[in-house]
This record gives structure tokens, sequence and C-alpha cells, in this order.
């Protein structure tokens, strides 16, 4: 079946494709959109305050009105360059315009960015919004197929869709599940962080993928796990069911956050 939305697909580390569908020009214009109207009543607001109080200070101490100029510039700099990296870090790769969109900036592979990338990233910006409102951006998402502007390209960041609230919640994050639950132990702990963040994404995504495609998938982790598992012999669970048995027993021992 034919479709006209852009996927990407990521090879992980453990050597399983992960496929991600890439937010277009107009998703990340509407996010930055909204972004701007945030930073612009906050701007408003704050920005006026720090006048009347830079005014009310240098009337009596004219000096100390060089102060309150340059608290007004750290302001707005920190308001439309740091509100990015600083949301992005805390929110794991969404400001409050990309989370009410439902996008997210992922690296190319796959990982969240770390804080050091988010920063770069964000600081492009500054080259990005040139000559006016992001139009060194916009020329430049045009001519990629994976829609980056320069930020993205300097750090290898991607800018991609995530499911509704709805899809994203799994079975289990809801009601404790009894047959996950009655489960012995199959070795959740010997896993490494990157086995278990790779559960972790696939279980978040699995939704979005073709049925064919998800089973394939699920079977595919499984086997590349099975050397590390201890699978009860009578086991009739789905290699999907498996994977929410692992993700499971990570959270009960305590051991995933």
């Amino acid at each position: 079946m034919g479709s006209f939305v852009d996927k990407l697909t990521i090879e992980t580390p453990e050597q399983t494709a992960l496929d991600f569908v890439i937010a277009g020009i107009g998703s990340r214009f509407v996010s930055v959109a909204l972004d701007i109207l945030i930073q612009t009543a906050v701007g408003g607001v704050v920005g006026l305050v720090l006048v009347l109080v830079t005014i009310g200070v240098a009337l009596p101490r004219p000096d100390y009105g060089m102060w309150g100029a340059a608290a007004l510039i750290l302001f707005f700099f920190v308001l439309y360059f740091g509100y990015y990296a600083i949301f992005e870090i805390i929110w794991n790769g969404q400001s409050p315009g990309k989370r009410i969109t439902k996008i997210r900036v992922i690296k190319d592979s796959g990982r969240p960015l770390t804080p050091a990338e988010t920063i770069g990233r964000n600081l492009m910006r500054i080259v990005d919004w040139m000559p006016t409102f992001y139009a060194v951006g916009i020329v430049t998402m045009l001519l990629n197929k994976q829609n980056k502007r320069l930020g993205d390209l300097l750090v290898g960041a991607l800018v991609v869709r995530e499911s509704t609230l709805a899809d994203l919640r799994p079975v289990w994050q809801t009601a404790e599940d009894p047959v996950l639950a009655a489960l012995p132990p199959m070795g959740a702990r010997s896993l490494t962080p990157e086995e278990s963040d790779l559960i972790e994404s696939f279980l978040r995504r699995r939704l979005d993928l073709e049925p064919t495609v998800r089973y394939r998938m699920a079977d595919d982790i499984v086997r590349r796990l099975l050397p590390k598992l201890t699978i009860p012999a009578d086991n009739s669970l789905s290699s999907e069911r498996l994977l929410e048995a692992l993700s499971y027993e990570r959270r009960a021992t305590g051991r995933y956050a």
C-alpha cells in the first residue's frame, strides 16, 4: 500500500530496524509558531516588568540603568534561544510547541540527544533565523530529504512524529497484568541499558507499524536477546508479549526509570 508519509528506518547497534515518521516542514512550522507565541507572551509580561524596574532604579541612580539594560538583553537571549534547549533537555526532545504538535527531536541513531548536542543544535537557530524568520532554516530543510535545518545537520539530529498519547500508552503501563506478574524472572537484569532501550523503543512505537513488520521486529529482537534470557519450557507467549514481560520485570525490580 502506497503512502505519502516520509519514513526513516534506523538500524540499531543490535541490528534491529526501527521505523520513524519524519516530521514535515508544515508541522515544524506550526510547532515554531506556537513556541513563538508562548515566548512573545512571556517576553511581553516579564520584559515590561524589567523595563519598569530598570526605569525605577535608574531615576535615582542613572548608572544602574546600564545593568538593567544588560539584564533585559540577557533575559531575551535566554528566552528566545535558551527556551528551546532547556525544554528539550527536560522534556526529552520536546519544546511546548513540539509537545502540542506531537513531534520530537532525536539522534539519527534513534537515541535521545545529549544536553550538549541539544544546546549546540539550538544555538544554530541564530544562523537558521537569518535573514528573517528561519529563511536559512527553511531553505536548508527543502534541500534535504529528512527536513533538517542547520542545527540538525550539525549534531546529527532528526525531528520525528510520535503517536497520540492513547497509542503510546502500552498495556504494561496501565493496570497490573496478572499474566506478566505471574511469570518467573526471565533475565531482564542481565540486559544492557541499550538492549532495554531497544525493547522500550519498540513497545512505544509498535502501534505505528504494519502488523507484519511489527511481528517480524518482535521476533527479531527476542531472537537476539535469547542467549541472555531464561524462557520457561512451557512458554506460550508471543514474542511481543515476551518483550512486554521483560519490560514489566525490569520495572518491577526498580532498575528502569
